[in-house]
């Protein structure tokens, strides 16, 4: 018996001696850094000499930061989320990554946030591909002619100030002058022409997105597109990775070969967002405070935008930025920046929206800088003089006011710029078709409607859809 359990405890140290023989334990390198100050939305980090720029690094709590300021002593880290629990002397760890979002199929019709969180209550996403925010934009020798119209529905912009698919048509005026409601009914009108969208909300007011989202998903527009939002009181970093990351979306489906459409909405608080972390980070301020790289920031985001040749894909990524302006300032520093990177603009005059000229795009000082090259052979045919007649009438309208007495031919002039006009303005969430587009204005150029008195000109565009077979606006 003595003998049979020495037998036992011997195969058991042998069997322990062996396995501790072969064992080798699992090494992995983490390199450990320590957080040394915090502030709002940002932190200084000591003790990672070897992070890269904009590489995550992450802290306690799962809250990530990207490295955004890196010094032969510490590195200043843009904090991605809540960051109240932190405090001076906790960990950080490096990542080896950069930050990236989560792309695929399964994110149309989603809400979420710029870390790739649903923020609706369909639960979490399943998707498998990430791809970095930050990828290098198309080269020249990828990239096609923009010749492919994208439709608004919106009959002011179509006929005068056409979008094509790949273009950079920058929205800009004050505050409350329909810059949002542009951008949306232009989302509205994509619902047969086989293009996703892409609404990024940058540090808006949680009302005014609910409502965004509520529109889209009142007229089935939820069904081709993806929210990324950001609110007013999130933290800068957030506000300043969303447009970046919200583009990683758009791309992936544009090098699927499909269309898409982008709306940044506004750049303004983009731009707030990145001055605030980079005074924060002590960076020296510029021209109306705003660091000197601020061009850069926006130039290589919508650089992105563009329409691939076919043997790329010939998908198309086509970007609507919308910028506030003050006290209609278009000389300021972010609105000129963006007028000069952008294919022209589409400027809102707060003087027509308190005159109820709706939506109030300024003709005059709206542009398309790919022009006719992207619009229908139709439209050129119809509107090819309007603009210039609706110029007109805008010079002699301010000189009739003066009460001087007009000739018959300046009276016509000022008749029809009144038609122009009316025929142009159109309601929030209506736009119009294509086709009933080209024949209200065939029927405005041929001047059809002179003769319509004004308060019945709504009625009397509304009689000539029904009369073509097309159904009314509602």
């Amino acid at each position: 018996m003595t003998a049979s359990l020495q037998t036992t405890l011997d195969q058991a140290f042998h069997a322990l001696h062996q396995a501790r023989e072969t064992f080798t334990p699992p090494l992995q390198a983490r390199e450990i850094g320590r957080v040394s100050s915090v502030a709002t939305g940002i932190a200084k980090v000591t003790g990672l000499p070897n992070v890269g720029y904009e590489e995550l690094v992450k802290f306690p709590g799962g809250l990530y930061g990207i490295a955004f300021e890196l010094t032969e002593t510490d590195i200043g880290v843009v904090l991605l989320g809540n960051y109240w629990h932190l405090q001076a002397g906790d960990e950080v760890e490096r990542t080896g990554r950069v930050m990236d979002v989560p792309v695929g199929d399964a994110l149309i019709g989603r809400v979420i946030n710029p870390l790739g969180e649903a923020l609706d209550e369909k639960g979490a996403l399943s998707v498998t591909q990430r791809l970095p925010i930050e990828r290098p934009a198309a080269p020249i020798m990828q990239r096609a002619p923009v010749t492919v119209p994208l439709q608004t529905g919106i009959k002011v912009i179509d006929a005068l100030v056409p979008i094509g698919r790949g273009q950079r048509e920058l929205i800009l005026g004050d505050r409350q002058t329909g810059k949002t409601t542009i951008a949306v009914d232009t989302i509205l009108n994509q619902h047969d022409q086989n293009v996703l969208c892409v609404y990024c909300a940058i540090g808006q007011r949680a009302s005014a997105v609910a409502k965004v989202i509520a529109s889209l998903r009142k007229h089935g527009a939820m069904a081709y597109t993806t929210v990324i939002v950001t609110e007013g009181n999130d933290p800068p970093g957030l506000s300043y990775i969303a447009p970046y990351a919200a583009t990683s979306i758009a791309e992936y489906f544009m090098q699927q070969g499909r269309d898409v459409l982008i709306v940044y909405d506004d750049l303004t608080n983009h731009a707030r967002a990145y001055r605030e972390l980079s005074l924060l980070l002590r960076r020296p301020p510029g021209r109306e405070a705003f660091p000197g790289d601020i061009f850069y920031i926006h130039s290589r985001l919508l650089e992105r935008a563009t329409h691939l040749r076919p043997e790329h894909g010939g998908g198309s990524l086509t970007a609507l930025p919308v910028i506030e302006t003050e006290a209609q300032n278009m000389a300021a520093y972010i609105p000129t920046n963006l007028i000069s990177i952008t294919d022209g603009q589409i400027y809102l005059s707060p003087k027509l929206f308190e005159l109820g000229v709706l939506p109030a795009v300024d003709v005059g000082r709206s542009v398309s800088r790919v022009g006719s090259k992207a619009q229908r052979e139709d439209y050129r045919k119809v509107a090819g003089s309007l603009k210039l007649a609706y110029a007109q009438f805008e010079e002699l309208e301010n000189f009739a006011r003066f009460g001087t007495r007009l000739d018959d031919d300046t009276r016509k002039v000022l008749t029809h710029g009144q038609r122009i006009r009316a025929c142009l303005q159109q309601g929030e969430h209506q736009p119009v078709p294509v086709d009933a587009q080209i024949s209200l204005l065939q029927a405005l150029s041929d001047g059809k409607f002179d003769e319509v008195p004004l308060e019945k000109m709504p009625a009397a565009e509304q009689a000539l859809y029904a009369s073509a077979g097309f159904e009314p606006a509602t």
